[in-house]
Protein backbone atom coordinates (compact mmCIF):
# COMPACT_ATOMS: atom_id res chain seq x y z
CA UNK A 1 0.00 0.00 0.00
CA UNK A 2 1.60 3.22 -0.94
CA UNK A 3 1.57 6.44 0.97
CA UNK A 4 -0.27 9.59 -0.05
CA UNK A 5 2.02 12.12 -1.59
CA UNK A 6 3.30 14.48 0.81
CA UNK A 7 1.58 18.01 -0.15
CA UNK A 8 4.30 20.79 -1.34
CA UNK A 9 5.46 22.92 1.56
CA UNK A 10 6.76 26.38 0.84
CA UNK A 11 9.97 27.12 2.04
CA UNK A 12 9.69 30.56 2.90
CA UNK A 13 6.40 32.44 3.74
CA UNK A 14 5.58 36.02 3.81
CA UNK A 15 2.91 37.47 5.69
CA UNK A 16 1.18 41.10 5.68
CA UNK A 17 -0.33 41.07 9.08
CA UNK A 18 -3.17 43.22 8.23
CA UNK A 19 -6.31 43.71 10.41
CA UNK A 20 -5.32 44.40 14.21
CA UNK A 21 -6.69 47.95 14.01
CA UNK A 22 -10.06 46.99 12.63
CA UNK A 23 -10.45 43.65 15.28
CA UNK A 24 -9.92 45.89 18.07
CA UNK A 25 -12.49 48.56 16.68
CA UNK A 26 -15.16 45.98 16.47
CA UNK A 27 -14.61 45.09 19.86
CA UNK A 28 -15.01 48.67 20.90
CA UNK A 29 -10.96 48.55 22.09
CA UNK A 30 -8.58 50.99 21.21
CA UNK A 31 -6.54 50.29 18.20
CA UNK A 32 -3.21 49.22 20.40
CA UNK A 33 -5.12 46.22 21.62
CA UNK A 34 -5.41 45.09 18.75
CA UNK A 35 -1.86 44.69 18.07
CA UNK A 36 -1.46 43.18 21.05
CA UNK A 37 -3.52 40.70 20.08
CA UNK A 38 -1.77 40.59 16.74
CA UNK A 39 1.68 39.74 18.76
CA UNK A 40 -0.02 36.35 20.29
CA UNK A 41 -1.43 35.56 16.86
CA UNK A 42 2.29 35.88 15.55
CA UNK A 43 3.38 33.88 18.20
CA UNK A 44 1.61 30.90 17.67
CA UNK A 45 2.03 31.54 13.75
CA UNK A 46 6.01 30.74 14.31
CA UNK A 47 5.17 27.75 16.42
CA UNK A 48 3.13 26.06 13.83
CA UNK A 49 5.49 27.25 10.70
CA UNK A 50 8.50 25.53 13.52
CA UNK A 51 6.07 22.95 13.37
CA UNK A 52 5.21 22.19 10.34
CA UNK A 53 9.02 22.35 8.91
CA UNK A 54 8.75 25.75 7.48
CA UNK A 55 12.31 26.86 7.23
CA UNK A 56 11.79 30.78 7.01
CA UNK A 57 8.95 33.37 8.01
CA UNK A 58 8.56 36.95 7.12
CA UNK A 59 6.47 39.65 8.23
CA UNK A 60 5.58 42.86 7.71
CA UNK A 61 5.02 44.59 10.99
CA UNK A 62 6.06 48.04 10.45
CA UNK A 63 6.30 49.44 6.95
CA UNK A 64 7.80 53.07 5.80
CA UNK A 65 4.10 54.56 5.33
CA UNK A 66 3.15 53.57 9.10
CA UNK A 67 4.57 56.57 10.69
CA UNK A 68 1.43 58.92 9.23
CA UNK A 69 -0.57 56.79 11.56
CA UNK A 70 -1.91 58.55 14.78
CA UNK A 71 1.17 59.03 16.97
CA UNK A 72 -0.54 56.93 19.95
CA UNK A 73 -0.71 54.50 17.51
CA UNK A 74 3.07 54.76 16.46
CA UNK A 75 4.22 54.99 20.02
CA UNK A 76 2.27 51.92 20.96
CA UNK A 77 3.46 50.01 18.45
CA UNK A 78 7.39 50.79 19.57
CA UNK A 79 6.40 50.03 23.22
CA UNK A 80 4.56 46.83 22.02
CA UNK A 81 7.70 45.69 19.89
CA UNK A 82 10.23 46.97 22.82
CA UNK A 83 7.92 44.65 25.27
CA UNK A 84 7.48 41.70 23.30
CA UNK A 85 11.29 41.75 22.38
CA UNK A 86 12.18 41.46 26.16
CA UNK A 87 9.26 38.50 26.29
CA UNK A 88 9.76 36.59 23.72
CA UNK A 89 13.23 36.00 22.51
CA UNK A 90 13.79 33.37 25.31
CA UNK A 91 10.80 31.56 23.90
CA UNK A 92 11.58 31.94 20.16
CA UNK A 93 15.43 30.36 21.20
CA UNK A 94 13.54 27.34 22.89
CA UNK A 95 11.99 26.65 19.73
CA UNK A 96 15.00 27.72 17.78
CA UNK A 97 14.06 30.06 15.79
CA UNK A 98 16.65 33.31 14.26
CA UNK A 99 15.89 36.86 14.57
CA UNK A 100 16.15 39.27 12.11
CA UNK A 101 14.98 42.46 11.36
CA UNK A 102 15.20 44.26 8.31
CA UNK A 103 14.30 47.73 7.76
CA UNK A 104 15.48 51.34 8.09
CA UNK A 105 16.92 51.98 11.57
CA UNK A 106 17.44 55.50 11.02
CA UNK A 107 14.00 56.94 12.49
CA UNK A 108 14.05 54.39 15.41
CA UNK A 109 15.43 55.32 19.06
CA UNK A 110 19.19 54.57 19.98
CA UNK A 111 17.40 52.28 22.65
CA UNK A 112 15.41 49.97 20.08
CA UNK A 113 17.75 49.87 18.05
CA UNK A 114 20.55 48.43 20.26
CA UNK A 115 17.49 45.83 21.21
CA UNK A 116 16.89 44.90 18.05
CA UNK A 117 20.71 44.42 17.94
CA UNK A 118 20.37 42.31 21.16
CA UNK A 119 17.83 39.97 19.86
CA UNK A 120 19.17 39.36 16.84
CA UNK A 121 22.50 38.44 18.49
CA UNK A 122 21.31 35.96 20.91
CA UNK A 123 19.28 34.04 18.64
CA UNK A 124 22.08 33.80 16.37
CA UNK A 125 23.05 29.93 17.10
CA UNK A 126 19.40 28.94 16.16
CA UNK A 127 18.84 27.32 12.91
CA UNK A 128 15.06 25.43 12.84
CA UNK A 129 12.88 28.66 11.25
CA UNK A 130 14.68 32.30 10.37
CA UNK A 131 11.78 34.81 11.69
CA UNK A 132 12.07 38.08 9.77
CA UNK A 133 10.16 41.30 11.23
CA UNK A 134 10.31 43.85 8.57
CA UNK A 135 10.17 46.73 11.01
CA UNK A 136 10.41 49.99 9.35
CA UNK A 137 10.37 48.60 6.33
CA UNK A 138 9.43 49.49 2.38
CA UNK A 139 9.87 47.69 -0.66
CA UNK A 140 10.74 50.89 -2.88
CA UNK A 141 12.85 51.88 0.05
CA UNK A 142 15.10 48.06 0.06
CA UNK A 143 15.22 48.62 -3.68
CA UNK A 144 16.71 51.91 -3.33
CA UNK A 145 19.14 51.25 -0.66
CA UNK A 146 20.54 47.98 -2.23
CA UNK A 147 21.34 50.14 -5.29
CA UNK A 148 22.96 52.79 -3.43
CA UNK A 149 25.21 50.38 -1.67
CA UNK A 150 26.39 49.00 -5.06
CA UNK A 151 27.36 51.98 -6.24
CA UNK A 152 29.00 53.05 -3.44
CA UNK A 153 31.60 50.26 -3.79
CA UNK A 154 31.37 50.87 -7.97
CA UNK A 155 29.61 47.33 -7.86
CA UNK A 156 27.90 47.04 -11.15
CA UNK A 157 23.75 46.61 -10.65
CA UNK A 158 22.70 43.72 -12.40
CA UNK A 159 19.66 41.35 -11.10
CA UNK A 160 21.93 38.72 -9.14
CA UNK A 161 23.66 41.95 -7.28
CA UNK A 162 20.91 44.06 -6.22
CA UNK A 163 19.53 40.63 -4.84
CA UNK A 164 23.31 39.95 -2.73
CA UNK A 165 22.51 44.26 -1.64
CA UNK A 166 18.59 43.46 -0.47
CA UNK A 167 17.89 43.45 3.51
CA UNK A 168 16.79 39.97 2.81
CA UNK A 169 19.35 38.53 0.82
CA UNK A 170 19.97 35.93 4.06
CA UNK A 171 17.39 34.03 2.86
CA UNK A 172 15.45 32.53 -0.43
CA UNK A 173 12.94 34.33 -2.27
CA UNK A 174 9.45 33.86 -0.45
CA UNK A 175 7.39 30.83 -2.29
CA UNK A 176 3.89 31.87 -0.55
CA UNK A 177 2.86 35.72 0.57
CA UNK A 178 -0.29 35.71 2.54
CA UNK A 179 -2.23 38.92 3.35
CA UNK A 180 -4.89 38.90 5.54
CA UNK A 181 -7.70 41.13 6.65
CA UNK A 182 -9.44 41.57 3.24
CA UNK A 183 -7.40 43.85 1.49
CA UNK A 184 -6.00 42.31 -2.39
CA UNK A 185 -2.66 44.29 -2.64
CA UNK A 186 0.94 43.52 -1.07
CA UNK A 187 1.50 47.36 0.13
CA UNK A 188 4.40 47.89 -0.74
CA UNK A 189 6.28 44.79 0.76
CA UNK A 190 9.38 42.51 -0.88
CA UNK A 191 8.27 44.24 -4.13
CA UNK A 192 11.74 42.93 -5.70
CA UNK A 193 11.83 39.61 -3.66
CA UNK A 194 7.93 38.56 -4.41
CA UNK A 195 8.38 38.58 -8.27
CA UNK A 196 7.29 35.13 -8.39
CA UNK A 197 5.73 34.82 -4.95
CA UNK A 198 1.94 32.85 -5.05
CA UNK A 199 -0.46 35.09 -3.20
CA UNK A 200 -3.17 34.30 -0.66
CA UNK A 201 -5.42 36.71 0.44
CA UNK A 202 -7.96 35.80 3.54
CA UNK A 203 -10.78 37.96 4.75
CA UNK A 204 -10.14 36.79 8.15
CA UNK A 205 -8.51 39.30 10.60
CA UNK A 206 -4.94 38.71 11.73
CA UNK A 207 -5.73 38.12 15.49
CA UNK A 208 -7.77 35.48 14.13
CA UNK A 209 -5.01 33.91 12.18
CA UNK A 210 -4.40 30.82 13.17
CA UNK A 211 -2.79 27.26 12.24
CA UNK A 212 -5.56 26.41 10.57
CA UNK A 213 -6.05 29.88 8.32
CA UNK A 214 -2.44 29.07 7.81
CA UNK A 215 -2.93 25.31 6.63
CA UNK A 216 -5.80 26.50 4.20
CA UNK A 217 -3.06 28.75 3.06
CA UNK A 218 -0.99 26.07 2.68
CA UNK A 219 -3.64 23.91 0.78
CA UNK A 220 -3.81 26.47 -2.20
CA UNK A 221 -0.33 27.05 -2.08
CA UNK A 222 -0.28 23.48 -2.64
CA UNK A 223 -2.40 23.49 -6.07
CA UNK A 224 -0.76 26.08 -7.40
CA UNK A 225 1.80 25.22 -10.44
CA UNK A 226 4.21 27.27 -10.42
CA UNK A 227 6.50 27.82 -13.87
CA UNK A 228 8.40 30.64 -13.55
CA UNK A 229 7.44 31.86 -16.60
CA UNK A 230 8.11 28.63 -18.65
CA UNK A 231 5.52 25.94 -19.83
CA UNK A 232 4.18 23.32 -18.11
CA UNK A 233 6.15 20.60 -19.88
CA UNK A 234 9.09 22.63 -19.60
CA UNK A 235 8.43 22.70 -15.73
CA UNK A 236 7.70 19.11 -15.27
CA UNK A 237 11.57 18.39 -16.42
CA UNK A 238 12.96 20.89 -14.22
CA UNK A 239 11.10 21.25 -11.36
CA UNK A 240 13.10 18.20 -9.57
CA UNK A 241 16.18 20.29 -9.64
CA UNK A 242 14.67 23.42 -8.58
CA UNK A 243 12.62 22.52 -5.73
CA UNK A 244 16.08 20.29 -4.49
CA UNK A 245 17.57 23.81 -4.86
CA UNK A 246 15.13 25.79 -3.01
CA UNK A 247 14.77 23.25 -0.49
CA UNK A 248 18.73 23.44 0.66
CA UNK A 249 18.84 27.26 -0.13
Amino acid sequence: MHNPPTPLLPHHVAIVMDGNGRWAQKRWLPRVAGHKQGVDALRAIVQACVERGIRVLTVFAFSSENWNRPQEEVRGLMDLLGLALGREVPRLIESGVRLYFPGDRSRLSDKLVRNLEAAEQATAAQSRLVLNVCFNYGGRWDMVQAAQRLAARGEPITEESLSRATALAHVPDPDLLIRTGGEQRISNFLLWQAAYSELVFTDCLWPDFDAEQLDLALAAFARRERRFGQTSEQRAQSAPAHDAEARHA
